[in-house]
């Protein structure tokens, strides 16, 4: 049996704008996905996706040889996005899939596949490292995006990520809060397609360079930051920025006017997680409004 490990993921800062060159720091998280492949003589790949319970929640099973077919595809949505990869794979490494030769594969995540911390990417960095291929090129093929989330998989600390002439540029960065304790992760009871959150921003008409260029002084001076009420303020004029783009009300705005600190949006707006920043825990006051899956920083970040 071979196994690999791959980060979940979740983007501090210059949402939207990554995908243009801004700037962002992004967090590799604590929870992550496992992909195990024992090979066999069938020319069948056996599919399984264990959840962070041990239910089994995916399975299914393709012959290798229909998988090189242009044509194969089938009518569940999870098996057809398969399928796709599977596909991909042959045409990044087209020697991979041998006559007769086949794979019992599972995965297993520890983490709720809504929670947006990264199913497909950690999938997608798994399967590279198993098949020897690019993983930014593999995704592109696939699910598409920025790539950060490709980063995280590959990293255990904070790093900073920005395409240089769509090249991704990867940094390990000393970002580690000191008032870290004073940090929350609060799911917003729903998954967010990040998929739609980009058309929402391509909508955008305006010249971006101005915001870039703001948006990557605030990721430098976070990354420095030491002091709870500074990082209360940059994060505050991140959501502004970014509610300016995409003409959106950042998220305290809409849910949370009468709390005590600042919330920021992570990743595409409307959903999975936010991070808060609050002088005094502010568990009760999510669980009240019955937002009850609420992380500290340490239970969540590398």
């Amino acid at each position: 049996m071979i196994n690999y490990r791959s980060n979940g993921k979740l983007l501090l800062t210059g949402e939207y704008l990554v995908l243009d060159g801004a700037k962002s720091l992004a967090l590799p998280t604590k929870y992550g996905q496992e992909l195990s492949i024992i090979e066999n003589e069938s020319n069948y790949i056996n599919w399984k996706s264990f959840d962070e319970n041990n239910n089994t929640w995916f399975e299914d099973k393709f012959l290798i040889n229909n998988i090189l077919s242009s044509s194969y595809t089938s009518e569940s949505d999870i098996s057809k996005r398969l399928i796709d990869i599977l596909k991909s794979i042959h045409t990044l490494n087209p020697s991979f899939f041998k006559l007769n030769k086949g794979f019992n594969i599972t995965t297993t995540q520890d983490f709720n596949r809504a929670w947006g911390l990264g199913t497909s990417s950690t999938l997608i960095n798994n399967i590279a490292n198993w098949v020897g291929i690019d993983p930014y090129k593999l995704l592109e093929l696939t699910f598409g995006g920025s790539g950060y989330d490709i980063a995280c998989a590959q990293n255990n600390t904070p790093i900073t990520y920005q395409l240089i002439g769509k090249k991704p540029q990867v940094s390990k960065t000393g970002f580690n809060p000191r008032f870290k304790d004073h940090l929350y992760f609060v799911y917003l009871n729903q998954k967010q397609n990040s998929r739609d959150g980009i058309a929402a921003y391509r909508n955008f008409k305006g010249d971006l360079k101005t915001f870039i260029s703001e948006i990557n002084e605030i990721t430098e001076a976070i990354i420095l930051c030491n002091n709870l009420n500074e990082f209360e303020k940059l994060i505050t004029k991140h959501e502004y920025i970014i509610s300016e783009i995409i003409n959106q009300s950042p998220i305290k705005d809409r849910l949370f006017t009468d709390f005590d600190g600042a919330i920021k949006s992570l990743g595409a707006w409307g959903g999975d997680f936010v991070l808060v920043a609050s002088k005094d825990n502010p568990i009760d006051y999510f669980e009240a409004k019955g937002y009850t899956t609420i992380l500290s920083y340490s239970e969540m970040i590398k």
